[in-house]
């Protein structure tokens, strides 16, 4: 099962992550958290801080690609309805 941790406690143990002196782990483990979430809870801060790799997406640019690709899905549904409902209605024009 996993936690839902909301965006306040990802932020602040993150900040607590970046100004500690303890390792990752530690931390993670002082917070009740798997070290493998706090990792990437920094690693994705790090990127949105412009501090990531070459190419990597921000929070922003993930939440937006998340929402282009429902637009896109959701188009791709309409459009697949309108040339059916085209197929359609053409058979009755012809009969």
């Amino acid at each position: 099962m996993s936690k839902r941790y909301s965006a306040e406690f990802k932020r602040d143990a993150v900040e607590l992550a970046l100004s500690s002196d303890k390792t990752v782990t530690e931390v993670a483990r002082d917070l009740g958290v798997s070290p493998e979430s706090l990792r990437g809870w920094v690693k994705q801060a790090k990127i949105d801080r412009g501090q990531g790799p070459a190419g990597a997406l921000t929070s922003d640019e993930r939440e937006e690609l998340r929402r282009l690709r429902r637009e896109l899905a959701e188009a791709k549904k309409a459009n697949e309805i309108l040339v059916k409902a085209a197929a359609f209605f053409a058979k009755e024009i012809v009969k």
